[in-house]
C-alpha cells in the first residue's frame, strides 16, 4: 500500500537548523512563526480563528531513515521509538500545539512553535482541550523527566 500527502503549507520559523531548536513547544514559549496555506487550501481556514491553539501535523522533512531503538532526548538508554517523540520514525510525522494569534488571509500567525524552518505542513486541527488534554494515568520511562522538556534542545543525535 503506497500512501500519498500533499503539503496544505509551509511552516516558518526562525530556527534554520536542527541542532539547538527546542525539542517540544514548552520549549518555545513566545518563539513566533508562520504558517503559509497555499491558496488552494486556504478556503479551508474559515472558522479556525476562533481557537486559540492548533495543532500542526508535519512531515519532518530533514529526517532522513530511521531506528526502532533511539537514544532520546530526554534519557540515555535506548528506548523503542514508538514510546519517544524522535523525529527518525518509519513515517517521519511529528506533530505540535500551538498558540494562533491571528490568521491574514492565507497566513497564520503563531507562538510557541518548535519545528525546522521550512517544514512541510500535512494537516492542522483545532485543539479542543476537553478531548485532546486526558489525565494521563502513566508516563512509562518519561515518568518525573516530562516537566523537563520545555529546558532540553536538540543535538545531532538526530
Amino acid at each position: 500500500m503506497v500512501i500519498n500527502y500533499t503539503p496544505i503549507g509551509i511552516i516558518k520559523t526562525p530556527f534554520k537548523k536542527k541542532e539547538g531548536m527546542p525539542i517540544q513547544p514548552t520549549g518555545a514559549p513566545g518563539v513566533k512563526g508562520e504558517i503559509e496555506i497555499y491558496d488552494e487550501f486556504k478556503d479551508g481556514l474559515k472558522d479556525l480563528d476562533g481557537f486559540s491553539h492548533i495543532i500542526l501535523i508535519y512531515h519532518l522533512h530533514q529526517s532522513v531513515g530511521f531506528q526502532l531503538n533511539v537514544k532520546p532526548f530526554m534519557d540515555d538508554q535506548l528506548r523503542g521509538v514508538f514510546s519517544t517523540r524522535a523525529p527518525k520514525r518509519p513515517n517521519p510525522i511529528g506533530l505540535s500545539v500551538v498558540k494562533l494569534t491571528k490568521i491574514e488571509n492565507n497566513i497564520l500567525h503563531i507562538e510557541n512553535i518548535d519545528v525546522l524552518d521550512g517544514t512541510p505542513l500535512i494537516d492542522i486541527k483545532p485543539f479542543i482541550p476537553d478531548v485532546d488534554s486526558p489525565k494521563a494515568d502513566r508516563l512509562g520511562w518519561l515518568d518525573g523527566k516530562s516537566n523537563k522538556m520545555g529546558d532540553k534542545l536538540s543535538d545531532n543525535r538526530f
